[in-house]
């Protein structure tokens, strides 16, 4: 899940060779839906929208955007959070002016494509092959696919070394919730803070709650069942033992990781892009696998966005030959780690995501997280997103009960009322 605050610090990996990712050529061709080829003019003004506002048109992502422009073609790129984007596609598709290429976070594609925003990657002549299956099934809605991941991210369980040692914690004790729990006790008695979580209302707050909430047994299928209690009382009970702090029930990915680069957190549920911020703090970050409640990895999930091409109906070939040529560009077997390392991000192909996890230690300890990761959508499609919503309530209803259980398993149930 990328979000746009959630991204703030990963501009310093932006030093690639923006060039290398221009594609040849400008004439289009576009695959139809038979599989024929229509000959298009070659369009010189392709628009691309993405969901990464922090990065302005001076930055260096925004050139390597550009960079992916055809010869003879120059690339507009339009930036705004997905939520907004996901409206406006609604309003240009209708009067058919809408981009040549669109990036969406992962959980809106089944939105976009219910509601007949997006072309069937099939149709548009996008290759779909070499993705991983895990991080590419979002994409696939009804059994069309749509798209392909531009790469992927998931979280993992950072720890602060220095804490742990003067509180005589051994990391490798901690197998399950419960010896997490007595972990983030021995800190907390030996006078530091314990665990920082991104608890906010939304579907930032939901994909951190779903490590624990998977790690229960819970499925997205029933959303408040005793499991999904169960998991809503473990993180509810931090906060009411001051294990947790209290601004978790607001605070995002960003506020949260704050919070632990001040050195005073011996812990910190979060993301895989902040994996290079981690390697150079003053005391030592070190990354482990969320736990299950009764042991071993807990699933976590996946985030990055998908690129797509949305629905044109005058011009269709030339607008989708364009668009292939750009997500060719972003996407490409030649170009995916270094577009990945852009947006600190994880390469979606397991034999590009290796030569990238070789070429930087810092990423060794993510890649079993990476590659048992899971889909948020995959299981409910277009459906997700109410679920994700009765579990926002459910989250936030047990967070604010502060340890008490009676109003945990009340806001579980209010929130199965809808």
């Amino acid at each position: 899940m990328r979000k746009s605050a959630v991204l703030a610090g990963t501009a310093a990996l932006a030093t690639l060779a923006l060039g290398a990712c221009s594609s040849g050529g400008g004439g289009g061709t576009a695959t139809t839906a038979a599989g024929g080829s229509t000959s298009a003019a070659a369009l010189t003004s392709i628009n691309v929208w993405d969901p990464y506002p922090q990065y302005d048109d001076s930055s260096a992502w925004a050139s390597y955007v550009k960079a992916c422009a055809p010869a003879g073609a120059t690339i507009t790129r339009t930036t705004a959070a997905t939520s907004d984007l996901l409206n406006n596609l609604t309003s240009a598709v209708k009067e058919d002016n809408a981009p040549d290429v669109i990036m969406l976070d992962n959980p809106a594609v089944p939105d976009a494509a219910t509601a007949g925003l997006l072309a069937p990657a099939k149709d548009v002549g996008i290759d779909t092959s070499g993705f991983d299956a895990n991080l590419a099934g979002p994409g696939t809605v009804a059994g069309v696919t749509y798209g392909v991941p531009i790469g992927a991210n998931t979280l993992g369980l950072y720890y602060n070394k220095d804490i742990l040692d003067k509180a005589g914690v051994d990391p490798a004790s901690i197998k399950d919730w419960a010896s997490l729990t007595a972990a983030l006790d021995k800190v907390t008695k030996a006078g530091s803070k314990g665990i920082t979580f991104a608890g906010i209302s939304g579907e930032e707050g939901v994909f951190q709650f779903l490590p624990w909430f998977w790690g229960s047994g819970a499925s997205l299928k029933q959303p408040t069942s005793d499991a999904a209690v169960a998991a809503g009382q473990l993180l509810s009970d931090w906060i009411g033992k001051g294990y947790a702090p209290k601004s978790a029930i607001t605070d995002n990915q960003s506020a949260s990781w704050d919070l632990f680069l001040t050195g005073q957190y011996a812990f910190a549920e979060n993301g895989s892009w902040f994996a290079k911020a981690a390697s150079t703090q003053k005391f030592k970050a070190v990354m482990m696998p969320i736990p299950g409640q009764n042991g071993g990895a807990a699933p976590v999930p996946t985030g990055g966005e998908f690129v797509l091409a949305p629905v044109h109906k005058a011009d269709s070939a030339a607008h989708y030959a364009a668009a292939t040529k750009v997500i060719a560009c972003l996407v490409g077997p030649d170009n995916q780690i270094k577009t990945d390392d852009q947006l600190g991000y994880f390469a979606a192909n397991k034999d590009q995501r290796a030569k990238q996890i070789a070429s930087d230690p810092i990423w060794t300890p993510w890649a079993a997280a990476i590659e048992s990761a899971q889909g948020r959508t995959t299981d409910l499609g277009p459906d997700y997103t109410a679920t994700s919503a009765q579990l926002s309530t459910a989250l936030q209803g047990a967070l604010n009960a502060a340890g008490d259980a009676t109003a945990v398993k009340a806001a579980f149930a209010q929130a199965a009322k809808g």
